[in-house]
Formats: C-alpha cells, sequence, structure tokens
C-alpha cells in the first residue's frame, strides 16, 4: 500500500496479475460453468420469502435479443470479491471530507476472508488512496489522505479503474462502488465507452449516492448525474445507497456479494456477431434478480 502523500495512478500490470491469481489459488476458483462459445452472466438472486430452498436454473429465464435461452448452468458463486472504492473526491461535492472517509472505512470492516479492497480517489486524476489489502486498520489510517479539489473526471476515472485494476482479475467477481453524486467534468472517456466496458467485462456497479451538487442543471450535452448513476447501476445488475447511511450500504453490498451471488451460463441462439444484445433474465414469483442488461461483443 502507498503511503505519504496520495501516489499517481501507476500500476504495474504483471505484478497485478500476479497477486489476483494468488488471491484466485489461495480462496478457490470460481464453478467451472461454460465451454467454447458460452456466456457466463453474473447474477445477483434472492427470495423475498422466508424460504431458504436453494434459487435452481428451472426458476429462471434469460432472454438475448428477445430470445428465450437454455440455461446450460446456474451456480453460487461464492469466490472472493475484488472490490473498487471510488471516491468523488472532488471541490464541489456535497460531502465533506468525514463523510467520504466513513462511507469507504465501512467496507473495510465489512468484507469478507478473501475479499480485497483498492481505494482510488478522483478529480481531474485518479489516484491510489489504500492498494489493494484486506487490512481494516491499514485502509482506514490511508482514509486520510482524501481531500477535495478540482473537477470530477468520473468516466476518465472509471476507465483508469477498469483498466489497470480490474481488467485481469481471473476467478474473482469483479465490483467497482462509486462513492459520487455521478457528476463528470471534463473527462476524455465518453458515459456510453465506460457503460460498455463494465458491461463487456461484467464488472457490477453499485453506487454510494451523493446529493446532486447540480440541483438538475447542467448541458444538454451530457447526462445528468442521477442519470449517471441509474444507468451504470441498472446497466450492470447493481443497487444504490445513501452515502448517509454508509453501514448499511457496505453491509447490504458485501453481504450480496458473498450471499446472493450465482453464475448463469448459456449458449446465445442466432446471436449476431459483432453488435451489443439486450440480455434480460427474469424469475418466477418470489424471487428477485439482477444481471447487466446488454452483452457487448468482445
Amino acid at each position: 500500500m502507498h503511503s505519504g502523500s496520495s501516489a499517481r495512478w501507476i500500476f504495474a500490470s504483471a505484478a497485478l496479475l500476479c497477486v489476483c491469481v494468488l488471491a484466485w489459488a489461495q480462496a478457490g476458483r470460481r464453478p467451472a460453468t461454460s465451454g467454447d462459445n458460452g456466456v457466463l452472466v453474473n447474477v445477483v438472486a434472492a427470495r423475498t420469502t422466508n424460504s431458504t430452498a436453494q434459487i435452481t436454473a428451472k426458476q429462471l429465464s434469460v432472454y438475448d435479443n428477445g430470445i428465450e435461452q437454455a440455461i446450460r448452468n446456474f451456480s453460487p458463486d461464492p469466490s472472493p470479491a475484488r472490490i473498487v472504492l471510488l471516491v468523488d473526491n472532488s471541490l464541489t461535492i456535497r460531502a465533506d471530507i468525514e463523510k467520504l472517509e466513513r462511507a469507504a472505512r465501512e467496507f473495510a470492516y465489512e468484507i469478507y476472508e478473501g475479499d480485497k479492497l483498492l481505494i482510488v480517489g478522483y478529480d481531474e486524476e485518479a489516484e491510489i488512496v489504500s492498494d489493494w489489502t484486506d487490512d481494516a486498520k491499514s485502509i482506514e489510517k490511508s482514509l486520510k489522505l482524501f481531500r477535495k479539489k478540482g473537477q470530477p473526471h468520473l468516466f476518465d476515472a472509471a476507465s483508469a479503474v477498469i483498466d489497470q485494476a480490474l481488467r485481469e482479475a481471473p476467478g474473482q467477481k469483479r465490483v467497482m462502488v462509486v462513492i459520487s453524486d455521478g457528476l463528470d467534468r471534463g473527462s476524455k472517456i465518453s458515459f456510453e465507452k465506460t457503460l460498455a466496458d463494465l458491461q463487456r467485462l461484467d464488472i457490477t456497479v453499485y453506487a454510494v449516492q451523493a446529493q446532486d451538487r447540480t440541483r438538475g442543471a447542467i448541458r444538454r450535452d451530457v447526462p445528468k448525474p442521477k442519470q449517471v448513476i441509474d444507468k451504470l447501476v441498472e446497466g450492470t445488475g447493481g443497487a444504490i445507497f445513501s452515502i448517509d447511511k454508509p453501514s448499511e450500504a457496505a453491509k447490504s453490498i458485501c453481504d450480496e456479494l458473498r450471499k446472493s451471488r450465482y453464475v448463469l451460463s448459456y449458449v446465445p441462439s442466432n446471436a449476431p456477431f459483432g453488435v451489443a444484445r439486450s440480455l434480460l433474465v427474469a424469475a418466477d414469483e418470489g424471487i428477485t434478480v439482477r444481471s447487466k442488461t446488454m452483452q457487448q461483443p468482445n
């Protein structure tokens, strides 16, 4: 973990890959659920009743481009999670530094064995606040590196996280928790590319949402902050929590990742090559289910 002042975003790809592979080997592999030409989809599924019966593939349906597909496998995924907290510490966010610290700190004490946290603060640049670790005390000390300045380049920061921290994480759940109101001002990367990359890699986005600093007033050529949060979360199968309830957010997210995550696999029929396709996973009554909403071309 970096110490002293915040380190600029620098990752040694080979080293990161080695760490991820080692953690994968130690914590156990995800279930092997698909062969050649198959599609793997991360799914959150839970019962709305008190029933403890296991959810099975017979209770689900999957539609690729509106066409129902035969489910090859549907298995619980108890594998560890790689969780990136992407924290907006730009000048005008309507949350003080103490509130940002609290929102991040809660995750340090809620993650399960084998999970790892990476904390990244961003304004015009993305900076590591705490490198991959599960050491809660170490994470808590590093949070003093948050500071409010500059403009929020959310999409650039998310793209950096995807490319340099989450792209290579074999056998791990890949998760991004955005602690922000969703405002972006000045990113070179577009919102559309950011969302497509998240869906392509099946990275789930959760939001710990701050109050909208724009009050709905923003330029026409960019999505409004609330729309950004809604689309990132809905498009990747995540959920939204309030920054005013950080303990609830951290516990709910970490519990869900360990207890309610599944991997669904199917072989798409008549799938057009090289284009994005709509994806819908539905469940019988009494079961809630979430997943990404688009299958992006590789």
